[in-house]
């Protein structure tokens, strides 16, 4: 038995007390980020064994509305770290002036298009799919284009206000039909089922067969063969690429805890982070190496379609009114 001198075992309990008053890292991120089947609940877990404090998550609906959030709260607002907006919309994150350089090395990361950014870090990535069960659908699409325009399925998918998987297709739309996209949304909204706030919503009643597909990613399937040991659900792969979605994450210069936030940054890079990432959001990990379920050996790797985040900041608004116009009709 180690035998502690006074001294010493004074010493030791001030840290402690220390520790125990010390304000929680606070880290706003999406809702399904932070479930207990989501990666939020190890990634605590995994950095405050190595930092000794306490990480405090603060679950929002989307991407997108951490990005409201940000914008409402401004200079003072509460949280140390922004985790979970997406590479659209970076450049309207940055805009906002209240993030900071983070400081890491991110050219070893493995990404689906050539990543450099001095503030934002990028954790895992996914391409966005249209998801249909096989034993109801003989007849899938093999492009965008086909389910547009010469397809009798129905669809749901999410609201690009508000969803970031919803935004995702409106610049996979735009990526795919360019100044044609409009007619392409009106076309497609003659079988379109319901439009949901978030990715959730829509999966659940695709999966109580509301709808033929459902608007999710290539990776999807690997869930239900990992943990329901059926391949039932597909991800249809298009002729004309897929858009990539990759999600990051910045420290915020509102944080009274800058350096610790950095730390946060680094260890979500780090092997122990990227190791949870594939098995727990479904998406790839960023770092090679990392573990994934077997599954994932047999999704798709697609080929990569993107809008730089600049471009979306200058369109988005019109995109989303392009949109808005062609799902009131």
């Amino acid at each position: 038995m180690m035998i502690v001198k006074p001294a010493a075992a004074t010493a030791s309990l001030m840290t402690l007390a220390l520790a125990a008053h010390a304000e929680p890292l606070t880290v706003y991120t999406y809702e399904s980020f932070v479930s207990e089947w989501g990666p939020g609940p190890q990634i605590e877990a995994g950095f405050e064994a190595q930092c000794s404090c306490d990480v405090e998550f603060i679950g929002l609906e989307d991407g997108v509305a951490l990005l409201n959030r940000l914008r409402l709260e401004g200079s003072s607002g509460q949280a140390d770290i922004l985790l979970g907006i997406d590479d659209a919309l970076i450049a309207e994150a940055r805009a906002l002036n209240l993030t900071l350089p983070h400081g890491l090395d991110t050219s070893h990361l493995s990404l689906p298009y050539d990543w450099q950014d001095a503030e934002f870090v990028p954790y895992d990535y996914g391409h966005f799919a249209f998801v249909y069960d096989q034993t109801r659908v003989d007849n899938m699409p093999t492009s965008l284009e086909e389910l547009v325009y010469d397809s009798d399925l129905s669809v749901i998918y999410q609201d690009p206000r508000v969803s970031t998987p919803g935004q995702g297709l409106m610049l996979w739309m735009k990526s795919v039909f360019g100044d044609d996209a409009d007619d392409a949304w009106t076309t497609l909204q003659e079988r379109v089922v319901t439009v949901t706030p978030g990715w959730s919503e829509a999966y659940a009643l695709f999966q109580e067969g509301e709808s033929d597909v459902v608007l999710s990613y290539t990776t999807s399937p690997a869930y239900h063969m990992t943990f329901e040991d059926t391949d039932q659900y597909q991800a249809a792969e298009f002729s004309e690429g897929h858009y990539a979605q990759i999600e990051v994450a910045a420290a915020l210069a509102s944080s009274d805890q800058p350096e610790r936030a950095r730390e946060f940054l680094a260890f979500l890079i780090s092997k122990p982070a990227q190791d949870v990432m594939a098995g727990t959001n479904w998406m790839w990990p960023v770092l090679d190496g990392a573990e994934t379920p077997e599954a994932y050996d047999s999704m798709a790797r697609p080929e990569t379609l993107y809008f730089d985040s600049e471009t979306v900041a200058e369109n988005r608004r019109n995109w989303i009114r392009e949109w808005r116009t062609a799902a009131s009709q």
